[in-house]
């Protein structure tokens, strides 16, 4: 493929990622990104269509089968993988693109079919995307009387995914479910020890970026740039890239002067980072399994210029004998289920089982019970996940409360922006549709004195 843009067919691009998903699946915003690095000099608008199309067709593919086997004599399941993929992506179009032709759509199809060896079965694709685009506004969904299959079909949700939120949010489930689909923004957290938030707001402003307040002051939403790591404020490192979930989850962080604070699971380095700005004369280690993780922490205390943190590659389930009894604050935000941001990670609810989910709490058990050892007596661990489900959540932290000398510790004064009940208890779960963030969790764990 020449690097001119006349010659990259964006839908071919979306079908390789497409089929590198089936076979790798579970990361989808990786492949979709190795593939965009490839076409950078690409205009912003066809990388744009790439990465829609492609997250697009992986989000939604329950509902895109749904839909073309109400015109299909040949069921998805039974379709050979590189016409099921074009199938899905057209109907995603169809669907959910206005702006493309139908003529378009199934033009393209056509010629991706028979492109890539598939000239016998370009009739029977024509002929199914001329009826779905025919039939599609009047093809009809499951009742809400059933809600379970409604949910799965309207939401492109799997079964296991619908019950865990139904179970977490009872009547707020479709709000839950609506909260996924909304736009995801990108946010940033200023770094206050080079800029004040009005200063970094004005500097964006004045690179072409447009800039929305948050619910927390140094906190911002951004849009209309191209590439972020070209803005002059990025490269000074005057912010950093951090979900506002994330960086409400630093809020609990309260260091004292002097304090000690470690966090365990810390790439790519929001919350450590966000934590070295919430005190002064503060000591911060940032550990993480790999070193291809801890670089990125590396990464970014080079680029904002931080000189009170450390990082080291360390598995945050073996004990570290030289750490017990040494941090103020600990920092534990463990790997999970991530149903919280199912809408920002199109293919992790089609990888979401009972049987992961019980692996997953035995890991975040092992870490806690690793980490109240480098708590020393008074000091507190800060837990956090980004998903919905119990299991995770608040019977992880009923499950240590009960088994290690730590309590829950009240969040309510950190949190003035947030009316939940549970603050005054020691944790939050946060709520895509209701509370405007993803789905996250977090609890401040402080230990006891030693009698």
């Amino acid at each position: 493929m020449n690097n001119t843009m006349d010659n990259v067919n964006l839908r071919a691009v979306v079908l390789d990622i497409l089929l590198e998903n089936d076979k790798n699946p579970g990361h989808s915003n990786l492949i979709t990104g190795q593939a965009l690095s490839k076409f950078q000099y690409l205009p912003k608008s066809q990388r744009a269509f790439i990465s829609r199309l492609a997250e697009g067709t992986i989000e939604r593919r329950i509902e895109e089968d749904w839909l073309i086997d109400h015109v299909s004599s040949v069921s998805t399941k039974k379709m050979k993988p590189v016409i099921r993929n074009i199938m899905r992506m057209s109907a995603y179009q169809l669907k959910y693109m206005d702006s493309v032709p139908v003529s378009a759509v199934c033009n393209e199809a056509v010629k991706l079919a028979r492109k890539r060896g598939f000239s016998s079965l370009t009739g029977f694709v024509n002929g199914v995307l001329r009826s779905l685009a025919r039939d599609i506004n009047n093809i009809q969904y499951p009742d809400k009387s059933d809600f379970i299959r409604y949910c799965m079909i309207r939401y492109s949700m799997p079964e296991y995914v619908v019950r865990i939120l139904m179970d977490e949010c009872g009547s707020c489930t479709e709000d839950v479910l609506k909260g996924f689909e909304k736009e995801h923004r990108l946010y940033i957290r200023c770094n206050t020890g080079l800029i004040t938030p009005g200063g970094l707001k004005k500097k964006l402003t004045d690179e072409g970026v447009t800039v929305e307040d948050t619910c927390v002051p140094y906190a911002f939403a951004i849009s209309g740039y191209d590439y972020l790591a070209d803005l002059t404020s990025f490269e000074e490192g005057l912010f950093q890239v951090q979900d506002l979930s994330s960086i409400l989850a630093g809020l609990a962080v309260n260091p004292n002067p002097g304090d000690y604070v470690v966090d365990v699971c810390a790439a790519p380095g929001g919350k450590c980072l966000h934590a070295a700005q919430r005190g002064s004369d503060i000591t911060v280690e940032a550990r993480d399994v790999s070193e291809a993780k801890v670089g990125l922490i590396r990464d970014n205390i080079e680029r904002l210029h931080m000189d009170n943190v450390t990082a080291k590659v360390w598995d945050a389930t073996v004990k570290d004998e030289s750490l017990i009894g040494k941090a103020d604050i600990l920092i534990c935000d463990v790997p999970c289920s991530g149903l919280g941001i199912l809408g920002r990670k199109a293919d992790i609810r089609y990888n979401a089982s009972a049987e992961k989910t019980e692996a997953l709490v035995e890991l975040q058990r092992k870490i806690l019970s690793v980490c109240s050892e480098y708590v020393r007596p008074g000091g507190y661990i800060i837990y956090s996940t980004c998903t919905i489900n119990s299991a995770e959540n608040e019977d992880n932290v009923d499950w240590f409360t009960a088994n290690y000398p730590f309590e829950t510790d009240s969040i309510e004064k950190d949190y003035p922006m947030l009316e939940k009940d549970s603050l005054a208890k020691g944790y939050v779960q946060l709520l895509p549709g209701i509370d405007n963030t993803d789905g996250f969790f977090i609890a401040r764990l402080k230990k006891k004195d030693v009698e």
